[in-house]
């Protein structure tokens, strides 16, 4: 009975079992394969239970029927667990991304597939997005395809162009939520430059050894070669003066081209002296260039007075007290320098105040009284005896601000991650006495002056507070206050009229409203002196020949110099008294070499050094030194000129520099030395192979010796030229060398082409880095000389020819120069004579006639052999010609109110000369229209027109007729030249006429300035009183009552329209110089938006200008304000937090226009929980969480600036984040009593620091705990005899810059059963 009930009851709940996954399998519509397989299993087993039946079992079958039962009753516990997984509340989950699709970057043309596998219950559906916008791949089936097998997803994307690259998103949704995943595709559109090239950079065209003189602009500048050439990778081009990198401001312009790198100084001063280095960094190196500049004095106003000094900064600014120092010049003129004014000025103001009445010996002076909030610039001045010199160049602007408060401006908003600026107020507190003040000591003491500074008082209640300092004579008890006219806002107080020698004592009181405060603790006794002492003397200087015009010059340091500044080197010509200085900037070393010396003077040097105290004592002289090279310099520029079967003809370039005496000859080299030294600088190789490759040299001689061989030319062919364009011209050479003018002269190619050379170009450029040929002349000449004009004195020049015949221009010549521009002492030039009868002398004197000596005549530098019209008188030197010679050709130029001036300038002429005035050969006479002149003490002819009409196209000519000589020059007008030319005549009319009212100088414009304020500009002139000046938006005038009148102002004839500021502003900050309240001033904007109009007018004219500030116009701001914002970022830095890195990039401000995008190995970065970026006020910053190798490399941010973007690097190859990499356990169970010595593994670059931490407290070493980190790798922990309360949480952190990591660990101290049955 018991044995059938207890089968009924199995087999009803086997029943009741079954139903329920018939309702299950109503409920589910969609079941797993696995599900199903587990039913009907669960459904045969019941179906053979309903056949068991009651009988008598033997013992054997009984025991297996008791192991069934056990089988069975765990398949009914299986059964339960699965009816419980089908509610379809434990079922169903959000979808979750068992692989995600990896980023990829491959080449055009290829095509990507990304994977995904997803889970989820019910089953989600899947949908691709490319930049968050979602893919049809019905509706581009030839460019996407996706697949759904199962949980497996893939997007196909076929032949991939670069507009493929973005981020690609993946998203998975069903009933219980959504998730999706990001994959970055690139693809590379040409060759990498990042893999396996190795660049090479050659800097050809290198700029020399440079002197300018201050107001100057210099340019320097040099040809660079990065091989092999990659498109758009572009090396990073940096300036260096004396070894800091230079950045672009108003003084320094650079340049880079992508072959040519240019530095331009504008207004050169002393402080732009120094040793400029250009480098060239590529991914496989950087090259390098160097060459010193110098800067040579303005001339000075009055003989006598010291030159101006300079390196003007400003130190330790506060509220209305600021540190200035200078450095001295290296000329004191014809006496000592007594002292030093100050100037101050503020910066918006043009007006200088004077801040010392009596000269200040010391190089430092403390300037106080300043306003708090106010900028200021300062400059120097130096007086002797002579006088005062000119102004040094202005210091950069400084705000008179207390230092806390520019600390907390520059800090930008606190509050984290948010970019709000948070405000908390404090109840007032009124009544607060201040205490005293703290830590008074004395910073400066000199014999004029003695600065004294303090630490404010902790308690000084909410309102400012003024300090009242008090002074007294050592010996007494008598305290007398120093500061009874001006109160001092700032912690710091300069002290002046204390008697020298004399010793003080001094104090400082706080005070406020509320009350006054205890005095500070008095300082020692301080007597009045200068604190620092004059250099001593260098040791003597030795002078070592160097080059033609250099000398080094080497000498001992001063010894127990304080604050040494450098020392000034200056030289003399043996036997004279005159010293020049050889720097106009302190050079700290204690070698230098002395540029721009002359050739065969000889020379003496002397060194001083200086401080802020002044000047030492000179050094002793140095021997007299003669500055001469000894050998001639290599020849260089060895060239082919010509090939044929059998021979080659080979040019090459002169030695610079000769070594002081005439090159005689050359030795040219191929295989064997040619015997014979040849005397020209071209040579014609004979009995050469044909087909054969030569490389040629060449030596130079002279009467000191041989020269070193020049550079090998290339490998040059021995094969017929068959080319069609001309060769190189060669031989060139310069005579009638001037200040501004020179005769250039050259030899035709030897090898002419197809057809004859019918002419010849010449090229110019002066011999300074940066400098671009330039073409003398448009047209070709024929003649092989050519006068070019137009020269600088004192400035050096190169020039090349190139001819050309019927097939074009052929190769340029050798490049001849440098040649000076300077007329030579003992010059003499032809004197032109004429007498009354017209016949022309030309005389030329020579004093340095020798025997053998002769005079040869040429006309158009040849010979003249045809000597019927003229008769040459040796002794005297007579030569006679018919001719009217013209200094200047006929010209024109346009002159004010549009009026036209036709002149030219007779060289010689008589009183007797007559001009006719010819237009299209007629004789036009002086009246209304034309009006002459003829100026017989300057020879200068003239002829005016008031305009220009359309019948007055043709030919101008002046006649001249002086006895029997005659003369004509003409300037042809006609064509484009004449309508252009009459075009710009009614145009200066027409100005001329505006400009007679009030009118506008420089039209409306707009300036962004630092700040990012956006303000519309214009310069106005002629301008009265009662000028009407009404400005107007979209054709409505702005009233005075409207918001926007107050934003506009006029000053100095500077019309400004503040449309708009675009920074952070803090409410309650007062009002703007338009009186405007900052915290309603907005940011620019669409609303701003329109067409700005200004009129003028008054009596006697009005004028108008107008700006569009729509569409172009407005996105033009933007793209300015983008290059402010982009320009003031700073270079990437890099901190550590306990999660990772984060890498950031400060900027003045940010806007939510302005797109920002990081890069990691010139690839995006896609945007991940581990990796983020944002913005954070004005930061911009790169957090990478839990970093690995893979995260290494070059970082870049690139911010738009509406053009190409300013990028920001920071290289993070080689680092490593600090990291226990093993050796540690999990769990350590130990016996007490036993010892414990644990050792783990770290790892970082840089090296990490090490901590052992206990239960989260940190442990020190000590008699218990032995702590050793050794060879920064191996971190242990030692204890001794462990005992139960050494039981815990261990841990080992490690950090370094890169991260935090922390190995943890438990430690588990046990007592034995033996020990325990004792107790």
């Amino acid at each position: 009975s018991m044995s059938f009930n207890r089968v009924c009851c199995l087999f009803v709940r086997s029943h009741e079992f079954a139903r329920g996954l018939v309702e299950v399998q109503e409920e589910v519509k969609e079941e797993g394969v696995g599900h199903v397989a587990m039913r009907n299993l669960f459904s045969l087993e019941t179906s053979s239970m309903e056949t068991i039946t009651v009988e008598k079992k033997s013992r054997k079958r009984h025991i297996r029927e008791s192991a069934d039962r056990l089988e069975l009753s765990k398949k009914v516990e299986e059964r339960a667990e699965f009816r419980k997984k089908q509610n379809s509340d434990n079922l169903t989950h959000p979808p979750e991304f068992i692989v995600r699709p990896r980023g990829q970057t491959v080449w055009e043309g290829k095509t990507v597939k990304l994977h995904c596998t997803v889970s989820g219950w019910p089953k989600p559906r899947i949908a691709w997005y490319k930049n968050n916008v979602v893919i049809d791949e019905k509706a581009h089936p030839d460019k996407y395809t996706a697949e759904s097998n199962y949980n497996m997803h893939s997007l196909e994307i076929k032949s991939c162009d670069f507009l493929d690259t973005a981020q690609y998103r993946v998203s998975a949704l069903n009933i219980k939520g959504e998730s999706s995943s990001v994959a970055t595709v690139v693809i590379k559109n040409g060759f990498c430059s990042e893999h396996g090239v190795t660049f090479e950079t050659a800097i050809i065209d290198s700029f020399e050894v440079a002197f300018g003189r201050e107001g100057e602009t210099l340019s320097l500048g040099c040809t660079v070669i990065v091989y092999p050439t990659v498109k758009r990778y572009q090396p990073d081009v940096l300036w260096y003066r004396d070894g800091k990198a230079l950045a672009e401001s108003k003084w320094v312009h650079t340049h880079w081209s992508g072959e040519k790198a240019t530095l331009t100084l504008v207004h050169l001063n002393k402080e732009d002296e120094g040793l400029y280095t250009l480098r060239v960094n590529t991914k496989s190196g950087f090259q390098s260039y160097s060459a010193y500049v110098f800067v040579r004095d303005e001339e000075v106003e009055l003989e006598g007075v010291p030159v101006a000094p300079l390196d003007v900064c400003c130190h330790d600014a506060n509220k209305d007290y600021v540190v200035v120092t200078w450095k001295q010049p290296a000329v004191e003129g014809s006496s000592s320098i007594l002292g030093y004014f100050i100037d101050r000025c503020e910066v918006g103001h043009h007006h200088w105040a004077q801040c010392n009445d009596t000269p200040v010996k010391y190089a430092r002076f403390p300037v106080t009284g300043l306003i708090e909030g106010r900028s200021y610039t300062f400059r120097v001045r130096a007086i002797n005896r002579a006088g005062v010199s000119r102004p040094s160049r202005a210091s950069d602007p400084v705000i008179a601000i207390d230092p806390h408060d520019r600390a907390r401006h520059r800090a930008g908003p606190s509050a984290p991650f948010t970019g709000m600026i948070k405000f908390t107020e404090e109840d007032a507190t009124v009544g607060v006495v201040p205490g005293e003040p703290t830590d008074l000591v004395v910073t400066e003491a000199t014999k004029n002056y003695v600065v004294l500074a303090w630490s404010p008082p902790a308690q000084r209640g909410h309102e400012g507070v003024v300090y009242l300092v008090e002074k007294c004579v050592a010996g007494s008890e008598c305290w007398q206050r120093a500061n009874t006219g001006m109160p001092v806002k700032s912690p710091r107080f300069a002290l002046f009229d204390l008697a020298e020698g004399k010793s003080y004592s001094f104090r400082v009181r706080c005070c406020n409203s509320a009350g006054m405060s205890e005095a500070s603790s008095a300082t020692g006794d301080i007597t009045v002196g200068d604190m620092l002492d004059l250099p001593a003397a260098p040791g003597p200087a030795v002078a070592t020949r160097n080059t033609d015009t250099s000398v080094v010059v080497s000498w001992g340091a001063s010894k127990d110099v304080k604050h040494l500044v450098g020392y000034y080197i200056n030289y003399t010509v043996a036997g004279s008294d005159v010293w020049t200085p050889a720097n106009n900037k302190p050079v700290k070393g204690t070698r230098f070499v002395c540029h721009g010396l002359n050739t065969g003077e000889s020379c003496v040097f002397r060194v001083k050094a200086v401080n802020a105290a002044g000047y030492s004592h000179s050094s002793l002289e140095s021997e007299a030194v003669v500055v001469k090279a000894a050998i001639p310099d290599v020849p260089s520029g060895v060239h082919l000129m010509e090939a044929a079967r059998d021979y080659m003809v080979l040019a090459w370039r002169e030695p610079a520099v000769t070594g002081g005496a005439d090159i005689r000859g050359y030795f040219v080299d191929y295989r064997t030395v040619k015997g014979g030294a040849v005397t020209c600088t071209s040579y014609k190789a004979e009995n050469l192979k044909e087909n054969l490759f030569y490389q040629f040299q060449v030596r130079a001689i002279n009467m000191a010796g041989v020269s070193e061989a020049s550079l090998p030319s290339a490998a040059l062919e021995c094969k017929e030229w068959t080319i069609a364009k001309p060769g190189a011209p060669h031989d060139l050479h310069v005579l009638e060398v001037r200040d501004s003018s020179l005769v250039l002269l050259w030899e035709p190619p030897t090898f002419d082409g197809r057809t004859p050379v019918n002419g010849f170009y010449v090229d110019i450029k002066e011999a300074v880095a940066g400098e671009d040929w330039k073409g003398v002349h448009e047209k070709a000449t024929k003649l092989k000389y050519m006068k070019v004009n137009g020269l600088i004195a004192g400035r050096s020049y190169v020039f090349r020819v190139r001819a050309q015949n019927l097939a074009g221009v052929g190769k340029t010549s050798a490049v001849l120069g440098p040649v000076l521009a300077l007329t030579m002492p003992g010059t003499h030039e032809i004197i032109l004579d004429v007498d009354d009868d017209g016949v022309i002398s030309m005389i030329f004197e020579c004093s340095e006639m020798a025997e053998g000596s002769e005079f040869i005549w040429s006309k158009n530098y040849k010979t003249l052999t045809d000597t019927s019209r003229l008769t040459i008188v040796t002794e005297g030197v007579l030569f006679l010609y018919h001719v009217i010679p013209f200094k200047t050709q006929m010209a024109m130029e346009l002159l004010e109110k549009g009026r036209v001036r036709f002149w030219t300038q007779v060289e010689k002429f008589t009183t007797g000369c007559h001009v006719d005035y010819v237009f299209n050969d007629a004789i036009v006479e002086n009246g209304e229209k034309y009006q002459m002149n003829f100026d017989k003490n300057s020879g200068i002819i003239e002829m005016f027109m008031d305009s220009l009409a359309v019948t007055d196209e043709g030919t101008f000519t002046f006649n001249l007729v002086d006895g029997k000589a005659k003369g004509s020059t003409s300037l042809v007008l006609i064509g484009e030249e004449f309508r252009e030319l009459q075009k710009k005549s009614e145009f200066e009319h027409a100005e001329w006429i505006r400009r007679q009212g009030p009118h506008f100088v420089d039209y409306l414009g707009f300036q962004v300035t630092p700040e990012c304020n956006v303000l519309l500009k214009a310069t106005i002139g002629n301008i009265r009183p009662e000028t009407e000046i009404r400005w107007y938006k979209d054709g409505l005038e702005i009233e005075e009552d409207d918001a926007d009148y107050k934003k506009i102002e006029m000053k100095d004839e500077v019309l400004i329209f503040n449309i708009g500021k675009v920074r952070k502003l803090q409410w309650g900050r007062g009002v703007d110089r338009w009186g405007e309240d900052l915290g309603h001033i907005h940011n620019l904007s669409k609303k701003d938006a329109g067409v700005y109009e200004v009129k003028l007018k008054d009596a006697r004219g009005k004028d108008k200008s107008m700006f569009n500030l729509t569409e172009a116009g407005y996105q033009t701001v933007l793209n300015e304000l983008f290059r402010v914002i982009a320009n003031s970022s700073t270079e990437i830095s890099v901190k550590s937090t306990e999660h990772g890195i984060v890498l950031y990039s400060l900027i003045t401000y940010h806007m939510e226009d302005l797109q920002v995008g990081w890069l990691h190995k010139e690839a995006k970065i896609a945007h991940s929980d581990r990796v983020q970026c944002g913005v954070t006020g004005e930061q911009l910053w790169l957090k990478v969480n839990e970093p690995t190798e893979k995260d290494k490399g070059k970082y870049t941010i690139n911010i738009c600036d509406g053009k190409d973007g300013v990028k920001r690097f920071c290289d993070l190859s080689g680092q490593d984040r600090a990291r226990v990499v093993g050796g540690l356990p999990d769990v350590v169970t130990i016996q007490e009593g036993k010892s414990l010595n644990l050792t783990g593994n770290v790892w970082g670059d840089p090296a990490p620091e090490v901590t052992w931490m206990k239960n989260d407290r940190e442990l020190v070493s000590d008699e218990r705990y032995a702590l050793k980190f050794e060879h920064g790798k191996f971190a242990s922990i030692t204890i001794a005899a462990v005992t139960t309360t050494d039981s815990g949480k261990y841990a080992l952190l490690v950090k370094n810059k890169y991260g935090t990591e922390a190995g943890e660990f438990t430690v588990s101290v046990y007592i034995p059963e033996e020990e325990k049955k004792k107790e």
